[in-house]
């Protein structure tokens, strides 16, 4: 197959089932396992190093809006370097539009674009976080219904796959940044220092969006609780009200003889001891402060 440079042995693989991945394995001497990798998906994030190349598996963000991501390998070597992903990727088209532009002839540097192109991704997807973060914080207090808890633990559920990913894609760089006199060129620590930092930020972000989101979920509980107790102390105040009133009718409804049942001003007497009593019941209750 031709590399994607012409310059650069650069060999992209759309599909890890294509018989092009054991050609390269053959030529290249790749071992085994490491293809299996890149054929049984997903993988977690890793760097492993071997006599005479380096295997990553790296997480690239496939779909932003559900924080979906994929795997992107790569088999980095002194003159060659292979990667491997599902479908047509819009990163590899990136990749080689920045290293024509920028004239890339080097095989590490064209590694570090790989990884800083995945790296940057991120940072979009955190913005959108924090967006969703704030529009919950707005509303939880107003809408505290079951809509908004079900969006608020889908947002932390997303998180976590992301602080999963983020911090596997953290330990992959930094195990690249350490390797000293190997196949990275010692000019390019600079540059994986810069990945490495947008990483650690990135972790950093998530782990604060977490907290907020918990805070908010708090706040969620009690704005819950705390609608239970207003309708709560409203049927308690209604039923006491109601329980004066209820003994009254009932005393009154006794078939025996009771005072006032031949008077004409017997039902208008009933009617003013049932509001006087009522009267009495809400003073007290605002002498109490229950309302």
């Amino acid at each position: 197959m031709d590399p994607v440079l012409s310059h650069l042995q650069w060999f992209d693989i759309a599909d890890p089932a294509s018989p092009e991945l054991d050609e390269l394995a053959q030529r290249f001497g790749l071992h085994e396992l490491q293809i299996e990798d890149c054929r049984h998906r997903p993988q977690r994030p890793k760097a492993e190093e071997h006599d005479h190349y380096i295997f990553t598996v790296l997480k690239h963000m496939h779909d932003p809006a559900d924080l979906e991501f994929d795997d992107v390998d790569v088999f980095f070597g002194p003159d060659f370097l292979i990667s491997v992903h599902h479908a047509d990727s819009a990163l590899i088209d990136a990749v080689r539009a920045r290293a024509e532009q920028e004239h890339t002839d080097r095989l590490d540097r064209l590694f570090y674009m790989i990884i800083d192109k995945i790296v940057d991704a991120y940072q979009p997807v955190l913005d959108k976080i924090a967006d969703d973060t704030a529009d919950i914080e707005d509303v939880v207090l107003q809408k505290p219904d079951p809509e908004m808890l079900a969006r608020i633990f889908a947002l932390k559920r997303k998180l976590v796959d992301f602080r999963r990913v983020a911090g596997g894609m953290r330990e992959v760089v930094n195990d690249l940044m350490r390797r000293e006199k190997g196949l990275l060129g010692d000019d390019l620590d600079v540059y994986f220092r810069d990945v490495y930092d947008h990483i650690i930020r990135t972790v950093e972000l998530i782990e604060t969006y977490r907290d907020l989101l918990s805070g908010a979920l708090d706040i969620y509980l009690s704005a819950v609780a705390n609608r239970t107790n207003e309708v709560m102390k409203i049927l308690t105040i209604w039923g006491t009200i109601a329980l004066p009133l209820i003994i009254i009718t009932g005393f009154f409804g006794m078939n025996l003889k009771l005072p006032w049942e031949g008077s004409y001003l017997g039902t208008a007497l009933v009617l003013a001891l049932m509001a006087i009593s009522t009267i009495a019941v809400l003073i007290y209750f605002k002498i109490k402060r229950w309302f």
